[in-house]
Order: structure tokens, then sequence, then C-alpha cells
């Protein structure tokens, strides 16, 4: 079976694609790998004025559409809460680490960053969880790859960025992190850490067989019971907006974050129930978040 990849160009994107295409060529399958430029790769600002999520997702969407190729394989954070008519996600493989990592040259934690450091991330969600933790501390917007801001800390531009351990180990540079943040203090972005592998809904055989090869029962259980909680609560990149699930032996646990786009108030809230019920259990945390903030 021939399966043709579309992905972002980044270093990034090409490994994670490039660890599909191994599950799937192990399988039996003639794989190749098309990378696709996207509005979010062509704009150096902020993805809150770019219009959302979709702009690192929707061109690799509108070719597999087309059937310029087969399936696509986006950041699990980058896609919306809903997919196009005609797409759907065939598999999420096993997650990597879902947490932020800390790295500075200033201190070895969070906690440690001298009175009024600053802070690189222009992610909303991380701005309002560190503000929780060091109210005192600058955060300053930065937008643009891993190693861009990697560049950036280097040049002494901040004293410090928050950037998902998952990017950092995958591209095995994971040695730069000072610090893991514990996701009971710095709750994930929904998605953080794992990949969807989307596929049309009416290519069955190919969307059979991405499925059977490259996804993981509970990396997939716990996506969506935090998607169910994006989709609930209307999140998008202006919303300070975090949720983690993990699966253990005693079934779903779910944190989740929100705070108004002002940051005036914050809720955290837990929920856990039986595994096979992430999505009700998502959605009863969701609706407790909202009830909470006063927006329900």
């Amino acid at each position: 079976m021939k399966i043709v990849i579309g992905t972002r160009g980044s270093k990034l994107a090409l490994v994670q694609s490039r660890a599909v295409a191994q599950m799937l060529y192990s399988a039996g399958a003639d794989v190749e790998i098309r990378p696709i430029r996207t509005v979010g790769d062509t704009l150096d600002v902020a993805l809150t004025e770019l219009g959302g999520k979709g702009v690192f997702v929707k061109e690799i969407n509108d070719a597999l559409l087309s059937g310029d190729i087969d399936c696509a394989v986006h950041s699990m954070k980058d896609v919306p809460s809903s997919l196009p008519a005609g797409i759907g996600i065939a598999a999420v493989p096993a997650r990597e680490d879902a947490r932020d990592s800390f790295v500075s040259t200033l201190a070895f934690k969070l906690t440690g960053l001298p009175k009024g450091a600053r802070v690189g991330t222009s992610s909303p969600r991380r701005r309002a969880q560190i503000f929780r933790i060091r109210p005192d501390l600058k955060v300053l917007p930065m937008r643009g790859n891993v190693e861009t801001r990697l560049k950036k800390l280097g040049a002494g531009e901040v004293d410090a960025v928050i950037l998902a351990a998952a990017g950092l180990k995958r591209l095995g540079i994971e040695s730069v992190i000072t610090e893991l943040l514990p996701t009971d203090r710095m709750i994930p972005a929904i998605g953080q850490g794992a990949l969807a592998v989307a596929v049309r809904r009416n290519d069955r055989e190919r969307l059979a067989f991405v499925s059977k090869v490259c996804h993981n029962a509970a990396t997939g259980l716990a996506v969506r019971a935090e998607r169910t909680i994006l989709k609930a609560l209307g999140g998008d990149c202006h919303t300070p907006l975090a949720a983690h699930a993990e699966i253990r032996p005693s079934g779903i646990f779910i944190s989740a974050f929100m705070a108004t786009k002002d940051e005036a108030r914050a809720v955290v809230e837990h929920e856990s129930g039986p595994a096979d019920q992430a999505a009700e259990i998502g959605k009863r945390l969701a609706d407790k978040v909202a009830e909470k903030l006063g927006c329900k």
C-alpha cells in the first residue's frame, strides 16, 4: 500500500512524521513524506495574531481532502477542536512526555529566577500559569520554532523560555532542559506531546491500516478527554486553557486550568473515573470549570 504523508516542513514536524512513517513502513507500506508550507510557517507573529490553531494544519488538510496526500501528521495541540468534514483522526500514537520544560541561563528552576527575570513565551496558557507561580516575573512574547527560541535565549533576549519537553526530546536536545515542570504545577496544553494521524474518512482501507498500525489506546483515551474539554469550553489560541489526562490503573485522572482572558480569575479543577468514560468525564470537568469561572 502506498501512503503519502503530508506534514509541516519544520525539523520537529519532519522528525514526528518520520516516526509515523517508520511504523507504517515496518507494517509493509510504501511511504513518502511530503512537506507542506502552512500559513503559520510564513508569518513571524504570535499565534494569537494569526487567527488560531488551524493556521498550522489548514493547507495540509486541504491537500488531504484533494487527494494530493493520503494522510497528515499533526502535533495534536495544533489541531482545532473540529476537523473539516471528510477528515478523521485515524490514529493517536503513543504520547511523548507531555510536560512543559523550563530552560534558563540564570536558574535551575522556575522558582529560582531572580525577581523581574524575563521569561519568553507567547502562550496565554503558560503566561497565566507562570504568574500563578511567580507573579513577580516579566513574561515577554516569543514566537518561532524550538531552535529560534533557544537562540533568542542564548542571545540574552530573555532569561528563560518555557518549551514542550516532547519537542526537545524528539529533536534529541533534551540536555538543554533545566527543569521539567510537574503537570500539577504547570498543566500542559491540550494534546501536548501527542500526534494526530489524519486520513480521509472515505479512504476506509488506509484509515483501517493506519489505525491498526499507529494507534495507542491509552493515549487515544487521554487525548479524547482533553479534546472534549477543548470543545466544551470553546478554547482557542487566545484562551488561557490547559488540560491533561492520565490513564492510571484505577482509571482516568484529568486536570484542567482556565483563566479569564484578562487573567483576573483562574481555576484549577480535577475529575476521575473509568477510562472508558473519558469523554463523559472530560465534559463533566469542563462544566465544573465553566461554572467556577461563571461562564456557563
